[in-house]
């Protein structure tokens, strides 16, 4: 709801302009590949859908951009992490927009090493995300001179209780247990390692890809002293704050993550492109409708300005984050201290190491 409430959002900032008339619809695909494609292609095929939009979970991101590409549409992926999207399964009709497992795994993995967690025990969550976030990350590791010294897979959807993975990750005297998962995953798995007091035995969670809409659930209690790294906050600068204004009086007792906000921004460049291009032309071919949106620089109040590259990674800067104490908050959402900053030209993966086709040599 919170994706579709800054998508809608982003279509009344953008305004009435030329001949673009809006009609916005969603779907669960419950985290299911199948369930997402036909999805995708209903849209497609009878609904005359021409843009989809977030797409949790990566391995349904995978199957629909598929889609995308074989209908010559256009995916615009917030919320799904895997690198993959502009690496070996790029393409010509997707942008991935927000964040992705080379840029968690680099800022976020890089960090810890750099902090003395040279020991590393992943636990991942058994699906194309959690494969990639902790291989990435794996690498990150060992390249900085750390050890992984095990992992274990959890099923993914449907596990609850991670204690025997949390005691297995204990066993392994490592002194980072990397979280390779996300969502409800991630608040189970810390507030059942703080149950187990695994924290206050010196061992660090990284917890990989989580939001503040996570550290709210848990509360600053359990959540306190966690790291990570997100590419927007509501508080990081004026323009965040605006848009935060802007949006929250539809989203209830909720505040946009990250996730949401690439929803926004990706929607509103879009439509800058489509209007340019007019719309007849943007629906006649998503692969020009990208094209278009790659060649126009991105500026917007979430993530500032930046770029879209031809592999259709969108580049800005990544920001590590430390989850502050319950007596360091100034109030609700007050949640993050910002530990340092990732430029955009180094934050994401380079170019030429993402095996993407569209990327000429």
């Amino acid at each position: 709801p919170t994706s579709v409430a800054c998508v809608r959002q982003a279509i009344q900032d953008f305004g009435s302009r030329g001949d673009l008339n809006i009609e916005v619809i969603s779907a669960d695909h419950q985290n299911k590949p199948d369930v997402g494609s036909n999805i995708a292609r209903q849209w497609f095929d009878r609904d005359g859908v021409d843009v989809i939009v977030d797409v949790p979970t990566s391995s349904v991101a995978l199957a629909v951009a598929g889609v995308v590409k074989e209908k010559n549409k256009v995916y615009l992926n917030s919320t799904a992490a895997t690198a993959d999207l502009t690496g070996s399964a790029c393409s010509p009709n997707t942008v991935h927009w927000t964040y992705d497992t080379y840029m968690l795994a680099k800022s976020t993995g890089g960090a810890m090493v750099k902090a003395g967690g040279d020991t590393w025990f992943f636990l991942t969550a058994d699906y194309a995300f959690g494969r990639a976030l902790e291989r990435d990350t794996a690498n990150f590791a060992r390249n900085a001179g750390g050890r992984v010294v095990g992992q274990v897979r959890t099923p993914f959807p449907g596990t609850t209780d991670f204690s025997s993975f949390l005691v297995q990750a204990q066993a392994s005297r490592a002194k980072v247990i990397g979280l390779a998962n996300a969502g409800g995953d991630t608040i189970n798995c810390v507030k059942q390692a703080a149950e187990f007091g695994i924290t206050r035995r010196g061992t660090k969670l990284a917890a990989l890809l989580m939001f503040i809409n996570d550290v709210h659930g848990m509360g600053l209690q359990t959540a306190q002293g966690l790291v990570c790294t997100e590419t927007f906050y509501w508080d990081l600068n004026d323009r965040t704050r605006a848009f935060t204004n802007k949006v929250k009086g539809g989203l209830g007792a909720n505040m946009p993550a990250m996730s949401h906000a690439g929803c926004y921004a990706s929607v509103l460049h879009y439509l800058k492109a489509a209007a340019d291009m007019g719309a007849q032309a943007a629906k006649a071919s998503g692969a020009d409708a990208v094209a278009r949106m790659k060649a126009m620089p991105t500026d917007d109040d979430c993530f500032g300005q930046g770029k879209i590259r031809e592999d259709g990674r969108k580049i800005h800067p990544a920001y590590l984050f430390e989850v502050k104490k319950p007596e360091e908050s100034k109030g609700p959402w007050d949640y993050y201290k910002l530990l340092q900053t990732t430029p955009a030209d180094e934050a994401f993966r380079p170019l030429a190491e993402g095996g993407c086709s569209l990327v000429r040599s």
